[in-house]
C-alpha cells in the first residue's frame, strides 16, 4: 500500500495540545481533519525526531517539526448494496442524494446492511479517493431515517474537509418543508410568551434554545437551557389548512439531532406522523374524516429536506438543489387541503 509523508511545522503561538496544533498547522493539501489527525496519532503515524508521537494533548511548541505519514485509502469493510439511488447531482468530488423515507443514512449496530452508505458504495465503485483512509463515502450530514430529501455526499477527503468545514460554519442553506398540527400564527400570546421564541420579518418564527439527550429516554432530543448544543431554526408558514394544521418551512441555521421535530414539538405544533416528537394531536372535527384519516394513517414525520445549497470544496462555485416533496407527504396536503 503506498502512503505520502507531511511535514509540519509549529508555528507561532500554538494551541495548548498537539492535535489542535497539528490541525491549525497541516499544509492544507493534506485535508487532514482534527479526527483524522487523532486516528494517525493513535496509530503511531506522526512522529518527532524519528520517534512516535501519539499523545494528542501533549504540549506543543513552536518549531516543533512533526512527520506525519499517511497510507493510501484502503478498501472499505462495510458491504456494497445495488440499493437504487436518486442521484441529483455528481462530479469527482461529491454527489447529491434525494434519499427517500425509511432508508437509514450510515450503517449501525442495529443497521448493518440495507443503507445509504451501502447503496453508495455500490454507485461509487471505483470512484472513491478515500475519506478518513478508507475508500468510503463521506457523510457530511445526515438526516432521519423517515425524513426524505437531500443531502450531499464526498467522494474525496479534500471535498468531505471543505463541506464539513462549511457546515461548522453554518453558511450551508438547508431548508426543510413539514406539515404540522394547528398553525403557528405571529399573534398567539401563547407562542410569543414562550422562552426562546422571537420573530423577524417576513412573518418568520425564530426558535433558539439549546438541545440535549432527554433525561429519561437516551433516544430523544430535548429543549435545555444550559449544558445542550445551541440550536437555531425559523420557521415560516407557507400553507394553511383550516385550522388544523398548516404546511410550514424550516430553514436550519444549526444542525442537531431531531432539531426541527423538537422545537416544532416545543412551540406547540408537532409533525404530523412523528410518534416521538408530534404528541398527541387531532385534527379538528370540522376537517372531516378523510383528512383525520389521512393524518391517522401518515406512518413517518411530515419532513423533506426541500433545499440545499452549498460552495462546491474543489471549484468554489456556488451549487444550489431543490426537490419537491415525495408523493406520500403530496397526498397528506391534498387531503387536508380538500377537507379544509
Amino acid at each position: 500500500m503506498g502512503q505520502k509523508t507531511w511535514s509540519v511545522t509549529i508555528g507561532s503561538e500554538p494551541p495548548g495540545r498537539l492535535d489542535k496544533a497539528l490541525a491549525r498547522d497541516v499544509p492544507e493539501e493534506a485535508h487532514l481533519s482534527r479526527s483524522r489527525l487523532a486516528r494517525l496519532l493513535a496509530d503511531g503515524a506522526v512522529t518527532r525526531a524519528g520517534l512516535p508521537v501519539t499523545d494528542g494533548k501533549g504540549a506543543v511548541a513552536e518549531g516543533d517539526v512533526y512527520e506525519i505519514v499517511v497510507p493510501e485509502a484502503g478498501e472499505p469493510e462495510t458491504r456494497a448494496e445495488a440499493i437504487d439511488l436518486d442521484i441529483v447531482y455528481e462530479d469527482a468530488h461529491l454527489a447529491v442524494v434525494n434519499k427517500p423515507a425509511g432508508l437509514v443514512v450510515h450503517p449501525a449496530p442495529g443497521s448493518p446492511e440495507g443503507t445509504l452508505v451501502n447503496a453508495l458504495l455500490h454507485h461509487f465503485a471505483g470512484r472513491l479517493s478515500g475519506v478518513g483512509g478508507e475508500k468510503r463515502p463521506g457523510i457530511v450530514h445526515r438526516i432521519d431515517k423517515d425524513t426524505s430529501g437531500l443531502l450531499v455526499v464526498a467522494k474525496s477527503d479534500e471535498a468531505h474537509h471543505g463541506l464539513a468545514a462549511q457546515f461548522e460554519a453554518h453558511s450551508v442553506d438547508r431548508l426543510y418543508r413539514a406539515i404540522c398540527y394547528g398553525v403557528p400564527e405571529l399573534s398567539d400570546p401563547r407562542l410569543a410568551g414562550l422562552k426562546g421564541v422571537g420573530f423577524e420579518p417576513g412573518g418568520v418564527i425564530r426558535i433558539t434554545s439549546e438541545l440535549a439527550r432527554h433525561r429519561t429516554d437516551r433516544q430523544r432530543q430535548a429543549v435545555v437551557w444550559s449544558k445542550g448544543r445551541r440550536a437555531v431554526t425559523r420557521v415560516n408558514v407557507i400553507d394553511r389548512f383550516g385550522t388544523g394544521a398548516a404546511c410550514v418551512e424550516c430553514r436550519l441555521e444549526t444542525g442537531r439531532t431531531h432539531q426541527i421535530r423538537v422545537h416544532m414539538s416545543y412551540i406547540g405544533h408537532g409533525l404530523v406522523g412523528d410518534a416521538v416528537y408530534g404528541g398527541r394531536r387531532r385534527l379538528p372535527k370540522s376537517m372531516g374524516e378523510w383528512a383525520a384519516e389521512a393524518a391517522r394513517g401518515f406512518s413517518r414525520q411530515a419532513l423533506h429536506a426541500a433545499r440545499l445549497g452549498f460552495e462546491h470544496p474543489a471549484t468554489g462555485e456556488r451549487l444550489v438543489f431543490e426537490t419537491d416533496w415525495p408523493p406520500d407527504m403530496s397526498a397528506l396536503a391534498t387531503a387536508l387541503r380538500n377537507s379544509a
